[in-house]
């Protein structure tokens, strides 16, 4: 057995499996352990889950990391989740789902967002200062979506929420909603009243109100305890603390530090996400947010995001093939000059979330010649996405919000050029944290807050996060990358005109 403690949990529901970490009060993860479970698509553009499987995938993680961390149950002082955010389920009475939930990555709403952005209600302020778009995974457009396709199940339903607070439920026996949730996602404005009953009204959605978690509680806050179901479940003491949570990237700012203004998270993978922490509220063209309380009560986040960027890497690696490796080709692009020798590529390969948030808008290599090489074109991607990064950045910059620090996690911390090509396009040193699984970590945080080991989320996060290196930009490199930078901000008007009606022509076969 391990130390006495006490220990606290992180559980993070994602998209293909939930995974249970065990951790200390220093932040050091004893053992971690993670569930699958399948997605179903049942037609194009939707995507569903069993609720039931996110039960059983809960209780099988965190028994196995409990007994792989050799720790006593009754050493556990607390735990929390995060979960996907926008995974709707509608529950009967009794909690339990009525129909699979459509998960985050379900867009079948899309007629729907186009009725919410056209009320024109005051509460759209956070989806570019009212111009929209509001996405197809949020709350509003997929409830709405319940009432207009499943009317049976849209009114009996008694409750509709998310993954976040189907679990919580199940396991405290209280209906309650996350602020961080409710704030990005569900147009609850704190400042404002809360929820926005004008809004629904206009929509014809009234009902939803009734529907909702009427108590929505801050990060950190002590739900419950556990029920006697759930600590059988998950092999805990009953009455054990369960601390809320909210959406998993937003949990992560929590996991790498990020909780004190003029901080920013900058997640990277597939795709790239930037969260930062404002001490002033905004809204504008390019940007999503500000959303107030979100992760740190009397604070705003701000949002930005890149739609495709690792998955571009990845594309050009696999188009390559003959077993080239991302070695080979950080070896090719290490030595050669910012800009690339004159290549640009405008990273929009799946459309852009930000600045422009323009769907059609797609990728494109600028300034070919015959002497590039792989090298050149695996290095221009790299800068292409940093310079995606950097105008997200000078967005933010341009409606007031400063990032001093940057945190970085995920994919693009495997490659020191790309870390680099980053830090000297932003000209902003760029951090990594000791734990790369951020979302587990923000919730063991916000349990140990709940447990009373720490008075706040900022106090807990000094002491269980910790960097472990710093990545710092070279001035004569930033400068040599602007005029690259200024000619990839031309870029997207330039093309724009030429590679929308490409887009939106229907497919000839």
């Amino acid at each position: 057995m391990s130390g006495d403690g006490p220990y606290v949990i992180g559980i993070d529901g994602g998209t293909e499996s939930l995974r249970a970490g065990v951790f200390d009060l220093a932040g050091r993860p004893l053992a971690f352990a993670a569930t699958p479970y399948r997605t179903d698509f049942p037609q194009p553009g939707w995507a569903e889950q069993n609720p039931k499987d996110w039960w059983a995938a809960l209780g099988a993680s965190v028994r196995q990391a409990v007994q792989e961390a050799g720790i006593a149950p009754d050493a556990v002082a607390a735990l929390a989740l995060d979960t996907t955010c926008c995974s709707v389920v509608a529950l009967d009475d009794k909690g339990e789902a009525l129909r699979p939930a459509l998960i985050w990555m379900d867009v079948r709403s899309a007629e729907e967002t186009e009725r919410v952005v056209a009320s024109g209600d005051a509460a759209l302020k956070i989806n570019g200062g009212g111009a929209g778009p509001v996405s197809a995974e949020w709350m509003i457009p997929k409830a709405l979506w319940l009432q207009r396709h499943e009317p049976e199940t849209f009114d009996r339903a008694a409750t509709i929420c998310e993954y976040q607070d189907y679990l919580n439920y199940h396991l405290t026996g209280r209906r309650v909603a996350s602020i961080n949730n409710a704030a990005i996602r569900w147009h609850y404005l704190a400042a404002d009243g809360g929820f926005q009953p004008g809004l629904l009204a206009k929509l014809g959605i009234d009902a939803l109100m009734d529907k909702w978690p009427s108590e929505v509680l801050p990060l950190g806050a002590v739900i419950g305890g556990l029920t006697a179901r759930a600590a059988e479940h998950l092999g805990l003491p009953k009455d054990l603390p369960v601390a809320q949570g909210g959406a998993d990237a937003f949990i992560g700012m929590i996991g790498l530090g990020v909780v004190r203004p003029g901080s920013l998270a900058f997640l990277t993978g597939s795709s790239h996400l930037h969260l930062g922490l404002s001490e002033t509220a905004f809204h504008g063209a390019g940007i999503w947010g500000t959303y107030a309380d979100a992760v740190i009560p009397g604070l705003h986040v701000v949002e930005g995001g890149q739609t495709s960027t690792g998955s571009v890497v990845k594309w050009f690696r696999e188009l390559l093939g003959g077993g080239v490796t991302y070695d080979d080709l950080n070896v090719e692009a290490r030595d050669l000059p910012p800009g690339s020798e004159g290549l640009i590529v405008q990273d929009h390969f799946q459309g852009n979330r930000t600045p422009h948030t323009d769907p059609l808008s797609r990728g494109a290599f600028a300034g070919l010649t015959l002497k590039h090489g792989r090298g050149h074109m695996f290095r221009a991607i790299i800068e292409g996405i940093a310079f995606g990064s950097e105008h997200i950045l000078e967005t933010m910059r341009g409606h007031g919000f400063q990032p001093r620090e940057i945190v970085i996690a995920g994919g693009a911390t495997r490659s020191d050029l790309w870390l680099q090509i980053h830090a000297d396009v932003s000209n902003v040193p760029l951090s990594l944290t000791r734990v790369p699984d951020a979302p587990s970590l923000g919730c063991a945080i916000l349990a140990a807050v709940a447990a009373g080991q720490f008075p706040d989320i900022p106090t807990a996060a000094d002491a269980m996060v910790a960097v472990e290196r710093v990545v710092e930009p070279d001035p004569q490199r930033h400068e040599a990358y602007r005029p690259f930078y200024e000619a990839y901000k031309h870029a997207y008007p330039a093309l724009s005109g030429i590679i929308r009606p490409l887009a939106a022509a229907p497919d000839q076969g």
